[in-house]
């Protein structure tokens, strides 16, 4: 089970991946088991030297009590000093940016988030994507009509 960003790919150019953990509640993490997440919205700041993540929706738990959490809180992303380290010397650069494209359960249980340093795409970048999509599910098309 894993909630992708599709717009992500669309809307970046992906320089380094990395996976980090989240520091949740238990409430949110029975919401994420029933894919009440969101993260097309989400991004990522470092404050103080470490990472949040901002903007996640993950959805009240149904059976929540009076201590149940709020939807979109900023939540603590879980790396190495070392790696945060590196992150944060390369957002020095204008441009760059933190972007979660994937959020899922590990093998032993844990939530973790596949997060990407990334470039913003121009409106010709993303126009050229589009053009070389088509062009490709064209291709793909024409194959088949061909095979049969």
């Amino acid at each position: 089970m894993s909630i992708l960003n599709r717009k992500a790919k669309f809307q970046y150019h992906f320089l380094d991946h990395y996976v980090a953990g989240i520091q949740l509640f238990g409430t949110e993490v029975k919401s994420i088991r029933q894919n009440k997440v969101s993260i097309v919205e989400s991004f990522c700041q470092m404050r103080y030297g470490e990472l949040y993540s901002i903007n996640m929706y993950i959805a009240e738990y149904k059976f929540g009590t009076h201590k149940n959490h709020t939807s979109r809180r900023e939540r603590k992303l879980l790396l190495k000093k070392k790696e945060l380290k590196k992150i944060n010397k390369k957002l020095k650069n204008t441009g760059l940016t933190i972007i979660p494209i994937e959020l899922f359960i590990n093998d032993k249980g844990y939530v973790k988030m596949k997060l990407v340093l990334a470039k913003g795409k121009k409106i010709y970048d993303k126009r050229e994507y589009l053009r070389k999509r088509d062009y490709l599910r064209e291709i793909e098309k024409n194959k088949k009509i061909f095979k049969n």
